[in-house]
């Protein structure tokens, strides 16, 4: 049996992990979970799997938990803050940690994670974005296995199985193309927050709903590619693929090309990272190819987009500038969803603080650095656009 936690437990990824874990015959059992502040919800997890501890960010919810286990005589040590998501990440119980939180707070528990020695199953890509050395050294160090949530990684994942950096010639990233591909910058400027999180095949969380309509999402896989597979950038490609049925391919040095295709359901890349590989039931919507018909292929429009050409420029920068571009990146989707800023904004702010913090970004990457240039970066934009 499979003893795992959950870090975002009432998000998107949170939620489907509990399917699978509901699927998956007592083969694994959930000992922690956190949340935010969804009380409900967790109050819900707790009835249905029992965990054996729960850690909330807000203290209100906190409290609220606590009283909650205490009224109904539940065996269950309630933690807050971020330090409650570190102990989440790091019980002795445990085998894997889900990371399915959102943004940069999942840095600090994926690392405290790999140095309790704990396989991560990750969906958090801004972790390998901000840090991704640091988070790939110290997996290594301690032996640890990151094993990649998203379904473009898993993709690639699963196409690599078998195969060595070596045999590679290029990773080819499919992207949706968001809910206003093939439309210009004209079209942009007047774009509602609300057309902008309406994603025309994956039903996602706030942050990464519009991530994807800038292709920004795109960027950061690109950036969390490189170090997952320690792929060079220029031999990373993005391409645009709107059925999203082919989730990403690997181009061999023979010219051969292997791809990973199924349903749009994160369900599956959960569950293979869950087991580490090992195929189960299915639990996901098989294809039927009859109706499928027709796949088709595009560039990206790097111009319009320019989010996803940031996010090259910065990769190969390297050292800081991803916790620049994050950053910037988290507070302007942040603005923009309290409607402080224009869809097209999101690219200017980033682009902007990108040269604000010229100076930031050539420091030495280590966790203080990137936590304090972090949090330079969010009062910079916080004070500036707010």
């Amino acid at each position: 049996m499979r003893k795992i936690s959950i870090l975002g437990a009432t998000g998107s990824i949170g939620t489907q992990t509990l399917e699978v874990i509901r699927n998956s015959n007592k083969e694994i059992k959930l000992i922690g979970v956190s949340a935010n502040s969804s009380v409900e919800k967790i109050k819900e997890i707790i009835n249905e799997f029992s965990p054996k501890y729960v850690a909330m960010m807000d203290e209100e919810s906190y409290k609220s938990i606590k009283d909650y286990c205490s009224v109904n005589k539940l065996m269950i040590e309630v933690f807050s803050g971020i330090e409650g998501l570190e102990k989440i990440a790091s019980l002795d119980e445990i085998d894997m940690v889900v990371t399915s939180v959102v943004g940069m707070i999942g840095l600090r528990p994926t690392m405290k994670a790999i140095e309790a020695k704990k396989d991560i199953a990750l969906a958090n890509k801004e972790t390998l974005v901000v840090a991704g050395e640091l988070v790939i050294n110290k997996a290594k160090e301690m032996g640890v296995d990151i094993l990649p949530v998203d379904s473009e990684h898993s993709a690639i994942f699963q196409a690599l199985n078998g195969y060595t950096e070596k045999d590679v010639s290029k990773i080819i990233l499919t992207a949706s193309g968001g809910p206003f591909r093939g439309k210009d910058t004209e079209y942009l400027k007047s774009v509602s927050v609300k057309e902008a999180l309406k994603h025309p095949k994956w039903n996602m969380g706030q942050k990464i709903s519009i991530d994807s309509a800038t292709l920004m999402n795109k960027g950061l896989e690109v950036i969390e590619a490189h170090f997952l597979f320690n792929c060079p950038y220029e031999n990373i490609e993005v391409v645009v693929h709107p059925q999203s049925i082919i989730h990403s391919m690997v181009e061999y040095k023979d010219a051969s090309v292997v791809a990973q295709l199924g349903s749009t359901d994160m369900k599956l890349p959960i569950q293979y990272a869950i087991n580490k590989k090992e195929r189960k039931h299915a639990i996901a919507e098989k294809l039927n190819f009859y109706e499928i018909g027709t796949l088709t292929f595009e560039k990206p429009d790097l111009e319009t987009f320019k989010c996803l050409k940031l996010a090259y420029k910065v990769g190969k920068e390297g050292g800081l500038a991803p916790c620049i571009l994050n950053g910037a990146n988290e507070e302007a989707v942040a603005l923009l969803l309290e409607e402080k800023i224009k869809f097209l904004q999101v690219s200017e702010i980033i682009e902007e603080s990108l040269e604000y913090f010229k100076e930031e970004k050539l420091k030495k990457v280590t966790l203080e650095n990137v936590i304090e240039l972090d949090k330079k970066v969010r009062e910079y934009i916080r004070l500036k656009w707010s």
